[in-house]
């Protein structure tokens, strides 16, 4: 037999996990609405001042490469002219969370890699400069051939939001 009791407490209980429900999947839907950018910046050559700290990327090419993993699988390329202002813009940029790097350097035949904090980067003409903390590996003082592979940053792919408009702006390509 069911009291008014147990039937309230039912409904009740009904109505809670209805909007629990509701709550993961919007939430579920929200975070698929993120996506983690890798990027990668190339450049000729690269000097290492180890009393600054200062790594300078001279010939920088003038675009950055970007790209996601799944489930979007989002490729493209930005102006690093572009890149630079963005990595102090909002919640989750660069500047409240400074990426680490896979730096690969040629020295002859040789790949040298290290892995570096990079912070405060600095455009001038085809050279950048960024502040590093090295955390693997030996900084050489100078190299050639270099590839910058930067960690993620998570950027929301709303049509408004910076990602968003990368999507639409430049070159995309899909690998599924």
């Amino acid at each position: 037999m069911t009291t008014r009791r147990t039937f309230v407490a039912a409904t009740t209980v009904a109505a809670l996990l209805t909007l629990f429900g509701s709550v993961l999947t919007k939430a579920a839907e929200e975070a698929a609405k993120q996506a983690d950018f890798l990027f990668v910046q190339n450049a000729k050559a690269m000097t290492f001042d180890p009393a600054t700290n200062k790594l300078t990327l001279e010939g920088v090419s003038p675009v950055t490469v970007f790209f996601s993993d799944r489930p979007e699988r989002i490729a493209g390329n930005m102006k690093t002219t572009a890149f630079v202002p963005h990595w102090n813009k909002g919640k989750d940029s660069f500047l409240s969370d400074p990426p680490n790097a896979d730096i690969s350097i040629l020295e002859g035949n040789t790949l040298k890699q290290v892995v570096a904090v990079l912070r405060d980067p600095v455009l001038t003409g085809d050279s950048l400069t960024y502040t590093v903390k090295v955390l693997e590996g030996d900084m050489p003082a100078k190299g050639a051939d270099v590839a910058v592979f930067i960690d993620v940053i998570g950027m929301p792919l709303t049509p408004l939001s910076y990602a968003g408009v990368a999507r639409r702006s430049y070159a995309r390509a899909v690998i599924y």
